[in-house]
């Protein structure tokens, strides 16, 4: 009896030991086995891609696809700067070409200059007693008004010795350069019977009594007279004197 009470007593003193024993040599595979699934769960399975959420849970994907969103979102908004061509930056430059600048708008047109524009023609020595004086004075003024030149009046007779004398000096060149630059020349007879020259005459010199011949009158483009030989009296019959008053009228 004693034997038997005896015997599972130093089985159960045998047994702790060894259950003790097989526990601190499987202790460090357990261990082991404890981290290396926490670094699973950690990094996730090495099959992923690098930068790829570990699908440990619903709420923890979730959580790290908000995360991701803003990251990728700039990342969107920033490459087309970044990206820009460099066509597109030449033709955001300003252009370095200077613009020509806007022509001024209501600004009165400069007067022609004569000296640079076509002498004048310049009737022949006499005058022409079958012209039409007014129609002669109306075409001049025209032309003065396109060229800004003077229109000179020259009222005499083929029978006048100092209409003759006048004719002389303005058929001199200097004399005709100084004519034609700066005047329109008629020529109107009132030697003869024409009453309608006759009575231009007295429009432009309305003075009256007798004239001394040759009368030269200086009617600028609008018709407005500006000197009158017939109140003034006559320059020297000369290329010095007739050029002094061709220059003092012609501006």
């Amino acid at each position: 009896m004693t034997s038997r009470i005896l015997r599972p007593a130093r089985a159960g003193r045998h047994a702790q030991p060894r259950s003790a024993s097989f526990l601190k040599a499987r202790l460090p595979l357990v261990t082991a086995a404890v981290v290396a699934a926490g670094l699973c769960a950690a990094c996730g399975s090495s099959t992923q891609s690098v930068g790829s959420a570990s699908p440990a849970s619903p709420g923890q994907s979730t959580q790290a696809l908000d995360a991701a969103a803003p990251s990728t979102s700039a990342s969107t908004e920033a490459s087309p700067s970044a990206s820009a061509s460099p066509s597109a930056s030449a033709s955001a430059a300003p252009s370095s070409s200077p613009t020509p600048s806007r022509a001024r708008t209501g600004s009165a047109a400069p007067k022609p200059a004569r000296t640079s524009a076509a002498p004048a023609r310049i009737p022949g020595p006499g005058y022409d007693s079958s012209a039409d004086g007014q129609k002669l004075i109306d075409a001049a003024l025209r032309a003065a008004k396109a060229d800004g030149r003077m229109v000179l009046l020259d009222f005499g007779a083929n029978w006048c010795g100092n209409c003759k004398a006048a004719d002389k000096v303005f058929a001199q060149p200097g004399t005709a350069a100084v004519l034609g630059a700066s005047y329109h020349l008629v020529k109107i007879d009132i030697g003869g019977n024409s009453s309608a020259n006759s009575a231009l005459l007295r429009k432009y010199s309305p003075s009256g009594g007798s004239y001394k011949m040759p009368v030269l009158i200086v009617v600028d483009p609008s018709g407005k007279v500006r000197t009158d030989t017939h109140t003034t009296g006559n320059p020297s019959l000369t290329a010095e004197g007739i050029n002094a008053f061709l220059r003092k009228w012609a501006s």
